[in-house]
């Protein structure tokens, strides 16, 4: 049992008992604190989200606090003395493409089920509407409360009424996904489906309205700390920057794996326009023609009609490029350790779990400039190598740059590797979460400014007007 974790805690993934031992009036600056996690979607395997639930519980635990994590499916993997309540969704979410997902009337047997249907009938995404609501019951249950709820980019109007309710609610948006929908809308072939798109990106509207009404937004990055304040109007003040990290334990050069020559990796959690992959499999025609030997493995689900599938068919590079998905993480590990180059093509990141995963394992990193990108990977040419965003070329050039020279790859990799035991570790991204737990408890009422001028002390404001893009800039560095 974890060090502060009660013996009748709820631990485990499937347990279905109520937050252990919970509080409303628990301490708010000091001594260990009891934290209700939430996730709509939370198995590491489906993206950065369900990482950073796992991976911030762990750390968190062994800080001594009392975590429970709230998750609908795909459900999270979590540690011994992590307690868990599973909140069931429907799961008939609708396509981005004009089609409604048919919920079966029979299924819906509760209020957030009837919320979520609705959005689901009509073609919006309703999954976090939904588990908003769920939430908001499922702590209702709990006599006392806990000291403090940590939604994880949920961001349903639920959220909102539990903090006039009383309860302490703090939220991590990792970036605003106005940029996604951006990105998609440019994808779209005609006004029809336009219209479609729009709609199933509505939620993004609410959410920007919830991270408006709460006392302290956390996110990962100055660039998305910039793209919050102007994509969702969340005041500069109530924003706070927590990078995430990485376990260095796990994630680590094994000097007795092989390197594989010429093989490249990208992780992707979604075949969306805004990673890129596109970009990287024209970079691949462009780099095969001088490195005949490099390949791609990539860690995505990608569909066999879309833009990516289509650019593979049309450069002919089916023997070259890889898909792969459902790794656990030893697989993960192994395959950066493999990899002689990891490459992030995204258009935009706010902040990038697979660059930083590459770099512990001490494997130089070809990114592009978009979003955080530059925060993460740091000075071009040090720990990694940096191009413009949708630029074909430049990758295909940076990626060969790396292949032709095994002395930079392995000075660049060990740069990166310093670079994340400095920086981006769990430890420290639980260390500032709970700074900023203490600064939001300091003041029962939300609204007081002297709440928020606690949570600045300890941890530090956005700053977002004279930001630069400064790749050394490092919240982590500067507050903890």
């Amino acid at each position: 049992m974890a060090v502060g974790v009660p013996d009748d805690a709820v631990v485990g993934v499937g347990a279905s008992r109520p937050i252990a031992g919970t509080r409303r009036d628990g301490p708010g600056t000091d001594g260990p604190l009891r934290v209700a996690l939430l996730g709509y979607r939370a198995d590491p395997r489906c993206g950065g989200q369900g990482v950073y639930l796992r991976q911030l519980s762990r750390a968190l635990v062994r800080a001594g606090h009392l975590v429970t994590v709230l998750a609908g499916p795909p459900y999270p993997e979590l540690d011994p003395g992590v307690g868990y309540v599973p909140l069931p969704s429907l799961g008939w979410n609708p396509p981005p493409t004009g089609a409604t997902a048919p919920v079966p009337r029979r299924s819906v047997r509760s209020w957030p089920d009837v919320v979520e249907a609705g959005y689901s009938w009509s073609g919006r995404f309703g999954e976090p509407a939904g588990f908003a609501r769920r939430v908001r019951r499922a702590l209702g249950e709990v006599p006392g409360g806990v000291d403090v709820v940590h939604d994880n980019q949920s961001l349903g109007r639920g959220l909102t009424r539990l903090a006039r309710d009383g309860w302490p609610v703090v939220a991590t948006v990792h970036h605003p996904l106005a940029v996604d929908r951006r990105a998609a809308l440019e994808a779209c072939a005609d006004r029809r489906q336009e219209a479609w798109v729009r709609r199933w990106w509505s939620f993004v509207d609410v959410q920007a309205g919830v991270a408006r009404s709460l006392p302290l937004v956390l996110t990962v990055s100055g660039s998305s700390a910039a793209g919050i304040v102007d994509e969702m109007g969340v005041a500069p003040e109530r924003l706070a920057i927590v990078p995430v990290g990485v376990d260095p334990d796990t994630f680590r050069p094994d000097p007795t794996v092989t390197r594989v020559p010429g093989r490249l990796v990208a992780i992707s959690s979604a075949d969306v326009p805004l990673k890129g992959l596109v970009h990287l499999v024209e970079a691949m025609a462009v780099l095969r023609q001088d490195v005949p030997h490099a390949h791609l493995v990539v860690v995505a689900r990608v569909g066999p009609s879309g833009a990516v599938a289509e650019a593979l068919r049309r450069r002919d590079l089916g023997d070259a490029v890889r898909f792969v998905s459902g790794l656990d993480e030893a697989e993960l590990v192994a395959l950066h350790q493999e990899a002689e180059v990891s490459v992030v093509p995204s258009l935009y990141e706010g902040f990038s779990l697979p660059a930083v995963e590459a770099m512990a394992c001490a494997t130089p990193v070809v990114a592009t400039t978009g979003g955080a990108l530059p925060e993460v990977v740091g000075t071009d040419g040090r720990s990694g190598l940096l191009v413009p965003p949708a630029d074909p070329v430049a990758l295909a050039r940076a990626i060969g740059t790396l292949l032709a020279d095994r002395d930079r790859r392995s000075a660049m990799g060990a740069a990166a590797r310093t670079r994340v035991l400095e920086r981006f570790t769990w430890e420290r991204c639980a260390d500032g979460t709970v700074a900023a737990y203490r600064g939001v408890l300091a003041d029962r009422g939300h609204r007081s400014p002297a709440s928020l001028a606690a949570t600045r002390e300890l941890v530090g404001p956005a700053r977002v007007d004279g930001w630069s893009g400064d790749p050394h800039w490092s919240w982590c560095e500067r507050y903890l």
